[in-house]
């Protein structure tokens, strides 16, 4: 019965992991502006200089997930290296990019990151156990018992993280569409960067905003 009762607790804890999850909270998409073909988006991940595995992964997956529905794409690391545009004016900037062929800029940046310490209460499960029991005649019937598992309470702490992320066209030097996301305790960089990559493409393709060149 420990044993099942262990079983079960792992099954939970695998459910309440499964349900995090990252999402997209509100969006906005220029009206007055038609939606035009980008030949080449580049996308900068404006994070804290310590999650530098995280600010790679977010711009590695944004990459390959633009790649995936046919739009050409690379990251600023790859263009101009990790010091990019640092201590550079905002025209030499744009000379720049122009130069690399880039008609487009992804930039996401981290807005806020959290650390919440949560109690579960413990809780009582019953588990049904069947039982052989030998009636006069000597043929056996099954009944069942219900066996209670305590299972302790504990702390569990989760982190939630807040991105902002602008689609700026280079051409016409505009925003043309900007988008708040939350990732909810991920099990990893790479997991959060892959579910924030699908979130923001799709989102670009349901406002009509990636088409093909």
């Amino acid at each position: 019965m420990k044993t099942l009762s262990f079983i079960f607790f792992l099954f939970l804890l695998l459910l309440l992991a499964g349900c995090r999850s990252s999402n997209i909270t509100s969006s906005w998409t220029t009206s007055n502006t038609p939606a035009k073909p980008y030949h080449k988006i580049m996308v900068i991940a404006v994070l804290n200089e310590k999650d530098t595995l995280s600010k790679s992964q977010i711009e590695k997956q944004l990459v390959n997930e633009l790649l995936s529905n046919g739009v050409e794409a690379t990251t600023i690391t790859q263009e101009f290296g990790s010091k990019s545009f640092k201590n550079m004016k905002e025209k030499e900037i744009m000379s720049r990019l122009h130069k690399t062929g880039v008609d487009a800029v992804i930039i996401v940046t981290m807005l806020n990151k959290n650390k919440e310490k949560d109690y579960v209460p413990g809780s009582v499960n019953f588990y049904p156990s069947p039982t052989i029991i030998a009636d006069e005649r000597f043929r056996g019937n099954y009944t069942t018992t219900y066996n209670r598992v305590y299972a302790p309470g504990y702390y569990e702490t989760s982190t939630d993280y807040f991105y902002e992320t602008k689609l700026i066209d280079i051409n016409r030097n505009k925003l043309i569409y900007s988008s708040q996301s939350k990732s909810f305790d991920p099990t990893s960089a790479e997991k959060m960067a892959a579910e924030q990559s699908k979130l923001i493409v799709g989102d670009m393709k349901k406002n009509k905003l990636l088409l093909q060149p």
